[in-house]
């Protein structure tokens, strides 16, 4: 996703498989999402916290109206009725079984003591390829890692126990954070099976934080958190009609979380709201001594990002259009000019164009820097988990994905593992290149030097083409449009907000900008949803057809 799979390649990965589709209705492997609607709803019960804030949990529970408990046991419920029987979505991988206990403690505290913050007894629900010491697994949806618990909590899980938030669920991803064959299917896991998107049940979540974008999306938590290479945020929140950070690289810390590249990884909130995703996104910030990255977030972080929200915040804002990321769906370019009105309505100035190198992203050595930094940094996470630990290597997944292919492997290979585990060490000089030849283009020849030419406060763009049907024949349709690779690459910020539907999809919009102006961009970001508010819960269709 550079998007990774623009550059990971659709030679076929083999293995048997069909289109999800409902029960009752009709494939949609070549049907237009435009196409009228075949199959109704399913009935869906009533939730008590659809849509509910952050702000407004804590402002009930203030009040005497909820407690800690009363909501974990809510969101409990709703991932029993939608994830695991009804929809069947397919977000969930465990529930944390010491939840109920947490938050009652959570509750006497706050009698006793008070909240400690916004999240006190708020449920956040993570990933499953960042650690949590505690009664759950941390896997990245491999049947290699079942039943390893990490020695001690990712950094993110710290801070976010420090804040006084409920850890409450492991949510389903593409295996491996989408690193692993080169005809793979977005939001498939061996030990998560396929995730749904909540819009229409067979279009794909995109990946690969599926779980994260589609239990956001659903209501199975009040916040989430994914993490992103090369548009594992950006693209399952575009897909599945929520909001999502990439933050710059080091403003979250990366210890504890299971990699891909250290020049490219990054955690970030996947919320409904811009406010919640600002929320969030300053409780896990801080220097950590196990990731030297977030050394140079001292002095341009913050603990508290809602200070930055500003409904009038695109007023007299520079926003450049950039119109060089091509193969998006003429419908999504329909909703993105709509939006570029919107913004223009705010009172932003527009400079359109205000184009991007496409060969910047587009360059196969992207490919090759992470095959580099997939090896070395997965060996030394692995070599880490201790000696009760069924891998140890990069290697040791390898031969264990060949001796349990019937259940790692129904659908896709692992040729991407197979060529990262050929590569040397970083000492290289193909990899030293390749690093400092992409990180380049992005970084001064592209985003610094396009925002500093026009002196922007921002660069949108699209997000993500519209969902595809998921198809575990084909794989994931790689041929439509995406914005995420320069800010990916570069390591900058990047937020993707709803900007619209069509036919009952949804679609985002990007900002982005140089290091470390999550600020402006979350003003700017918060000031389009508050114009716009595309935010629309989903239906849960069966299908488009």
């Amino acid at each position: 996703m550079i998007d990774r799979r623009r550059f990971i390649g659709t030679s076929l990965a083999g293995g048997v498989g069909v289109a999800v589709t409902a029960s009752g209705c009709a494939p949609v492997e070549t049907a237009g999402p435009g196409d009228a609607q075949s199959c109704g709803p399913p009935e869906i019960p009533p939730f008590e916290l659809d849509e509910i804030t952050v702000d407004q949990l804590g402002a009930e529970m203030a009040a005497g109206e909820r407690t800690a408990r009363s909501i974990a046991e809510a969101y409990i419920g709703r991932i029993e009725a939608l994830d695991r029987r009804g929809p069947e979505l397919g977000a969930v991988i465990e529930t944390n079984p010491d939840a109920l206990q947490i938050a009652d403690e959570l509750d006497e505290e706050r009698r006793t003591r008070g909240p400690r913050g916004p999240l006190h007894g708020i449920p956040v629900a993570l990933k499953d390829n960042i650690d949590t010491h505690d009664g759950m697994t941390t896997t990245a949806g491999s049947l290699a890692l079942e039943g390893s618990i990490p020695a001690q909590d990712s950094f993110i899980a710290e801070r976010l126990r420090e804040a006084g938030a409920i850890i409450l669920a492991k949510l389903n991803m593409s295996e491996w954070a989408y690193f692993r064959g080169v005809r793979a299917t977005s939001g498939w896991s061996a030990r998560g099976g396929q995730c749904r998107n909540p819009y229409a049940l067979d279009r794909n979540p995109c990946g690969s934080s599926s779980g994260s974008g589609v239990a956001a999306s659903a209501n199975l938590c009040a916040l989430t958190i994914g993490t992103e290479t090369g548009g594992s945020i950006m693209c399952p929140s575009s897909s599945n009609g929520v909001v999502g950070i990439k933050p710059t690289v080091g403003l979250w810390s990366r210890s504890g979380v299971i990699p891909i590249s250290h020049s490219q990884d990054t955690a970030g909130p996947m919320c409904r709201t811009v406010r919640d995703a600002a929320t969030l996104l300053g409780v896990c910030t801080g220097v950590d001594s196990r990731d030297g990255a977030t050394a140079a977030s001292a002095g341009n972080s913050h603990t508290d990002y809602t200070q930055f929200l500003d409904p009038a915040g695109l007023r007299g804002a520079r926003i450049g259009i950039a119109r060089s990321f091509e193969g998006f769906d003429p419908r999504v370019l329909a909703l993105f000019e709509a939006a570029i009105q919107a913004i223009a309505d705010a009172g932003a100035e527009i400079i359109d164009p205000a184009n991007l190198e496409a060969a910047a992203w587009r360059d196969p050595l992207s490919l090759t820097l992470l095959e580099y930094e997939f090896k070395a940094d997965l060996n030394a996470y692995l070599s880490g988990l201790g000696s009760d630990a069924r891998v140890k290597s990069l290697a040791d997944v390898i031969e264990f994905n060949e001796q349990n292919a019937v259940r790692e492997m129904p659908h896709f290979g692992h040729e991407r593992m197979v060529a990262s585990e050929a590569r040397g060490p970083l000492t290289e000089p193909e990899y030293l290149n390749a690093k400092t030849t992409i990180q380049r283009a992005n970084r001064e020849d592209g985003i610094d030097r396009l925002v500093a030419q026009y002196d922007l406060d921002a660069i949108v763009a699209p997000t993500r083409d519209l969902p595809w049907p998921t198809d575990h024949i084909k794989g994931d349709r790689l041929d439509g449009g995406s914005s995420a690779g320069p800010a990916a690459i570069a390591g900058y910020p990047d937020i993707t907000v709803p900007m619209g539907f069509f036919k009952g999809l949804p679609a985002g919009i990007s900002f982005f900008g140089p290091a470390w102006t999550e600020p402006a961009l979350l003003r700017i970001a918060y000031a389009f949803e508050q114009a716009t508010n595309h935010r629309r819960a989903p239906t849960f269709a069966p299908t488009l057809g």
